[in-house]
């Protein structure tokens, strides 16, 4: 597993949002769409759709879920799988860990739920 990679804090995302990390921060290879559900669940995936070139980040979070803004495909938090047409192909997940107050990410492992 790779060396984690301190990208905020549990207040920086309001229950139902989400917010873009740049990768140059998160030393991925696209952005991280970190997500908090309504449920206080937080979540990281990769924030580019899919199926076409548009942020989840922007998009709407619904439980365990999350809508691309652009043609509404789903893909779940969990997984990455793509949950609804027209995306065919999951996003990548990532690990994460909460030490007090602050988020810290695993870059390109395979995520669970905190």
């Amino acid at each position: 597993m790779s060396e984690a990679v301190h990208i905020g804090s549990v207040d920086d995302v309001e229950p139902g949002e989400a917010k873009v990390i740049s990768r140059d921060i998160a030393n991925t290879h696209d952005d991280i769409a970190l997500v908090r559900t309504e449920d206080g669940d937080y979540f990281a995936v990769d924030n580019t759709c899919s199926h076409a070139l548009a942020s989840l980040a922007e998009g709407w979070v619904e439980e365990q879920s999350i809508e691309c803004p652009l043609h509404s495909a789903s893909f779940c938090l969990k997984t990455g799988e793509a949950l609804s047409l027209p995306a065919t192909e999951p996003v990548g997940t990532h690990t994460l860990e909460l030490r007090g107050d602050e988020i810290w990410l695993y870059p390109g492992s395979v995520k669970g739920e905190l």
